[in-house]
């Protein structure tokens, strides 16, 4: 059936669907449709393709070929700021595939750290005493840091004043409760923390300290060891290692998808199990105050992220000129785990880049498994600071003018209380109530605050996963490892890995070339050698007087 006029007109025009091209001329139109119908169709669909799909199909081929991990995460970050706030209905049917992404990477947790940290210690001599060195370092450089993120807090606190003009409307039962939970973290609670009674239960509930704990042990007992069952655990958590980190590959082609689902789907969208109770929180400020109360929300919001941007100016970039890490080298390595944590409000979403990065960085593995996940219980830089402004928030919003000594001794009891508590659920507001109990201060600054923490989550989070990343540079650089021999010889193996990774899959790949030419050599000798026979057996009936083609067998007498 031939095609319809104004098909033939556009014949010349090819169209991509799915990356193949379909001219046009040969799309087929039966009679019985009308000609003005056809036109108009065959129009519509020359646009669609044309102003419509070939733009996108281009626009994620170029994406596909130019861009790296870091610029799809913005992308992604900005497509769930467009879902959340035009579309929060579809944004919640959303929440699942950034679910999946927070469970991939804890999954990857467990192996990750206990092999890498086994070999960092294990495999680098049998100096037992090195390790309880290297801790006792980390530990004072990580008090230090985090006394001056609460000085920070403090200074800007009674600077900016966020709590003034606000007047607290939350529930006060809300703090009361968050506050009980505080009173039952005692030293033992901590201890249990960092000693389990089950090494897979710990794995179970992903308690990084737990496993540091474990990891570090088992190190310090294959040290001890003989020289036979310390190689073959070597080899085994090595391999084990190597896998992980491929698997963190894997899982990071996920992450923009994942990100575009939940980072920026306002408080009632969360996925933490309070979204309810932040969404009511809101509601109720709001009714209560007025719109205004806002403004002062929006200036907690806004004081909290000045006070990150001066910590890292004022405090973190004089460490690593003192320590002299490579400034630009550095923030450069820590784009994809940062804003990983940015978009994702957890930290534990950019453990495993974050230990890939430093490790690529120059931090030998040594130091990179073991200073890291240490850091995310001793070396909170963003959430201490966000404590001690929190804290004076709710004393200014309840009208109260506290002196210096009580803000100190504030100071000093959060210095304490934050350390060691990461494995606890929102541990930041636990903490944040028992302070708030234990000094008198009003508690119903705890729903308020609750209803823009996501909001504020993220950016301390994003600070603390930099100032762990800085740590264990400032760490290796003490230790005279940074970009060292160590860690030269650890790059020069995974050179040779990788080569050998290449050249073993270009080695597969040429056998299955070599083997399908074999094979299709053995095909076409069988072919020639059955083809003579054919030829012969029809020669030899020929010289017989029998028409090959012509004779039929005799037929069976009854």
């Amino acid at each position: 059936m031939p095609s319809h006029p104004i098909l033939k007109k556009l014949g010349g025009v090819k169209t991509i669907f799915g990356g193949l091209e379909i001219p046009l001329d040969t799309v087929e139109v039966k009679k019985p449709y009308p000609k003005l119908a056809v036109k108009v169709g065959g129009a519509i669909g020359y646009a669609f393709f044309t102003f419509i799909w070939n733009p996108i199909v281009y626009t994620f081929r170029f994406l596909s070929r130019h861009t790296n991990l870091t610029e799809w995460i913005i992308f992604s970050m900005v497509v769930g700021i467009l879902i959340g706030n035009f579309a929060p209905d579809f944004g919640v049917q959303l929440k699942p595939l950034g679910t999946a992404f927070i469970n991939m990477i804890t999954t990857i947790e467990t192996p990750l750290i206990f092999s890498t940290l086994v070999v960092g210690i294990a495999g680098h001599g049998d100096d037992v005493g090195k390790v309880g060195r290297l801790a006792v370092k980390s530990i004072i450089y990580f008090e230090v840091i985090t006394t001056f993120a609460l000085a920070v807090g403090l200074i800007m606190a009674n600077l900016l004043k966020p709590g003034s003009g606000v007047t607290l409307v939350g529930d006060a039962g809300v703090g009361a409760e968050y506050a009980e939970k505080q009173s039952g973290i005692s030293w033992e609670t901590e201890l249990n923390l960092i000693i389990p009674k089950n090494f897979f239960v710990a794995a179970y509930e992903n308690k990084i300290l737990s496993i540091v704990f474990c990891a570090a042990m088992f190190s310090c007992a294959m040290m001890l060891a003989d020289k036979k069952s310390k190689a073959v655990m070597l080899q085994v958590n090595h391999s084990l290692s190597m896998v992980m980190f491929k698997f963190v590959g894997l899982v990071m082609n996920y992450a923009p998808i994942g990100k575009t689902s939940f980072p920026f789907l306002w408080p009632e969208n969360r996925l933490d199990q309070d979204s309810l109770s932040i969404g009511a929180g809101l509601a109720a400020t709001v009714g209560t105050s007025g719109i205004e109360v806002l403004r002062n929300l929006g200036k907690l919001i806004g004081s909290l992220y000045a006070a990150l941007v001066i910590f890292v100016i004022v405090i973190l970039l004089p460490v690593m000129f003192m320590a002299r890490v490579p400034i630009l080298g550095f923030f450069r390595a820590i784009g994809q785990p940062w804003l990983i944590a940015f978009s994702s409000a957890s930290s534990e979403s950019a453990l495993p880049k974050a230990m890939e990065r430093m490790r690529q960085f120059g931090c030998p593995n040594s130091l990179t498994a073991f200073v890291i996940p240490c850091g995310y219980s001793f070396n909170l830089d963003g959430s201490t600071l966000y404590l001690a402004l929190a804290s004076i928030f709710a004393a200014q919003a309840g009208g109260m003018n506290l002196p210096i000594g009580t803000q100190l001794s504030i100071m000093g009891t959060l210095m304490l209380s934050s350390k060691g508590v990461a494995a606890i659920p929102r541990a930041s507001l636990i903490v944040l109530a028992g302070t708030l109990s234990q000094y008198n201060l009003p508690e119903q600054a705890i729903p308020m605050i609750m209803g823009v923490d996501a909001l504020m989550d993220m950016g301390r989070t994003s600070i603390n996963v930099l100032g762990n990343c800085l740590g264990c540079c400032v760490m290796s650089r003490v230790e005279g490892s940074f970009r060292g021999d160590v860690w030269k010889e650890e790059e020069a193996d995974r050179r040779q890995e990788a080569m050998d990774a290449v050249a073993a899959a270009e080695a597969k790949e040429n056998g299955s070339i070599n083997s399908g030419r074999s094979q299709v050599d053995e095909e076409l000798k069988d072919i020639v050698v059955h083809t003579e026979k054919a030829t012969s057996s029809t020669n030899h009936q020929s010289n017989h007087g029998i028409d090959v083609f012509e004779y039929e067998s005799p037929k069976p007498k009854h």
